[in-house]
């Protein structure tokens, strides 16, 4: 898996390449972590995610839980085919801001 973070008029965004799984979710939780907690957005663009498992989807409601206290909102960018079917699959679609 590859995250490269891009600077955005309005945050930051976490572009996202791979598979987000067991064995990489703590990859992308240690970019999280990085983030400042400050009121901004966080886009995570999951266009080039082939396959997300349950730990990747714990990974991405964490980022979603660490936004909200700063009143700034996490944001899935252009979520891939696989990843909106696991979203969908799991309710996750109705919690997560999307674009």
């Amino acid at each position: 898996m590859t995250i490269k973070e891009n600077k955005v008029a309005d945050g930051i965004e976490l572009v996202v390449e791979g598979r987000l799984d067991t064995g990489t979710a703590p990859q992308l939780e240690a970019e999280l972590n990085k983030i400042p907690k400050i009121k901004m957005n966080l886009y995570i663009n999951l266009s080039g995610i082939d396959y997300v498992s349950s730990a990747g989807l714990r990974v991405i409601l964490l980022a979603h839980k660490v936004m909200l206290p700063t009143g700034g909102k996490m944001i899935l960018r252009s979520p891939s085919a696989f990843c909106m079917q696991v979203l969908e699959a799991t309710g996750m679609d109705k919690v997560l801001n999307k674009e």
